[in-house]
């Protein structure tokens, strides 16, 4: 099977979707150059412990997204751990090195992936809410990877965080 938690540039093989998956779907439209991020889970079955999975996928996200807007200087690293404790206490891991990324007039894609300023993660000490070198606000994409190794699942749920 699978490891249902793969990172962004991993290439799987090819599977064919069966009665009882998890699917998700990761869109990254551009519109007028600038980049959006979008991303969702769908559970095909009745299995009670993936429709949790797939339930509480949006509902950290938003517990996420009250808990930056509520601390105007949060940074990558604080939200980080924010989402991941969210994660653990809701019975699932954080399945990603990172929860999200900065995104603007470039894909993404391009984002420096040594620079850890450039992602929502341990290690990020700046303010999320700031300038950047052209002076231009940042937006930032928040993702959420849940996962559940000893049953080998996993969702992922992903969108902008920073515009309503």
């Amino acid at each position: 099977m699978p490891t249902p938690w793969l990172p962004y540039r991993e290439n799987p093989p090819d599977r064919v979707i069966g009665e009882d998956d998890i699917v998700f779907l990761d869109f990254g439209p551009i519109f007028a150059e600038w980049e959006a991020d979008f991303g969702r889970t769908f559970v095909l079955g009745q299995d009670p412990v993936k429709l949790a999975l797939r339930d509480d996928l949006p509902r950290l996200w938003a517990a996420g997204r009250a808990h930056f807007e509520a601390h105007p200087t949060i940074t990558g690293s604080e939200l980080y751990a924010h989402v991941a404790a969210l994660a653990t206490g809701a019975g699932w891991e954080f399945g990603n090195v990172h929860a999200g990324h900065l995104v603007g007039e470039f894909p993404h894609e391009f984002v420096d992936g040594d620079r850890i300023d450039s992602y929502i993660a341990p290690g990020n000490p700046h303010p999320m809410r700031r300038t950047d070198r052209a002076g231009r606000l940042c937006h930032w994409i928040l993702e959420l990877h849940l996962v559940d190794r000893a049953r080998q699942i996993g969702g992922f749920h992903e969108q902008l965080l920073t515009l309503r």
